[in-house]
């Protein structure tokens, strides 16, 4: 029997139902892909996604394709047999921790922020206010740098229009140039960061893949100013990064494709 003619079934059931139709192979869905696979009628799944969305269960991109939404990661990493992105980055963020004795952490994008999902510390690294579970702005962090830049467009429409405040007299604060920082960005694939979040802290960071070129994290070294060049730094985070995204399923065959954003 379909999932249609089954008398009963709950809200909960086919909220479930649209959910279980991701898996590994089968990570972006359009509408119609998941009106086939729950067996679900069009409107009922079209409004099912769309209240996952605003739960943040899902994403949704510009195309109108589906993916999985931060929220409903941050759960899935508790479960005991999964491999979420902090387990698969965590040996190669222990490496560059013990080669350079400085901050290395990860993040990903939600909302207009970034959210540091692992930070390793080296006892006498500079001093950072943000801390594993906080947000780091997208305009003036390293790693919200990489991720605003490959982020769909709206994403940087709506930082803009939040506001760039700055928390440093060098954090850049013209929407303009911005913008082309972030152009730049897109295409090195890394950001470097000098002393736009905290006086005296300089970054660099990189992008982050998963198996289909999104990207979906970002990999950042912090630096206490006028103790290590970031350009010395940069080629060691640029291989963690490309380890890392390694680790997710991305070949270089692939490439890198433009994100979605998932913003407020």
């Amino acid at each position: 029997m379909s999932r249609t003619g089954q008398p009963g079934r709950s809200v909960s059931a086919r909220l479930l139902d649209v959910l279980f139709a991701f898996r590994a192979g089968r990570s972006r869905l359009s509408l119609a892909e998941l009106t086939r696979a729950t067996g679900l009628p069009h409107a009922s799944v079209r409004r099912l996604a769309l209240e996952l969305v605003e739960a943040g269960a899902l994403d949704r991109a510009r195309d109108g394709t589906f993916t999985v939404g931060i929220r409903l990661w941050e759960l899935g990493t508790l479960a005991p047999l999964s491999l979420p992105l902090r387990t698969v980055a965590l040996p190669y963020m222990q490496d560059l921790h013990a080669a350079l004795r400085q901050h290395v952490q990860i993040a990903v994008l939600d909302g207009t922020s970034a959210v540091l999902v692992e930070r390793l510390s080296a006892d006498r690294a500079v001093d950072v206010a943000f801390r594993t579970g906080g947000r780091l702005p997208l305009h003036s962090s390293g790693v919200g740098k990489v991720l605003l830049a490959h982020a769909a467009p709206e994403l940087a429409d709506a930082v803009v229009r939040e506001g760039l405040p700055a928390t440093t007299p060098r954090t850049v604060t013209d929407p303009g140039l911005l913008r082309a920082e972030l152009a730049d960005i897109r295409e090195s694939g890394t950001a470097s960061v000098y002393g736009e979040t905290s006086p005296g802290v300089n970054s660099v960071a990189t992008r982050v893949l998963d198996a289909e070129g999104s990207v979906v994290a970002a990999l950042g070294v912090v630096v206490r100013a006028g103790t290590v060049d970031l350009r010395t730094v940069r080629p060691a985070v640029i291989a963690g990064g490309l380890a890392v995204s390694r680790g997710l399923g991305w070949r270089t065959e692939v490439g890198v494709r433009r994100g979605s954003a998932n913003f407020a």
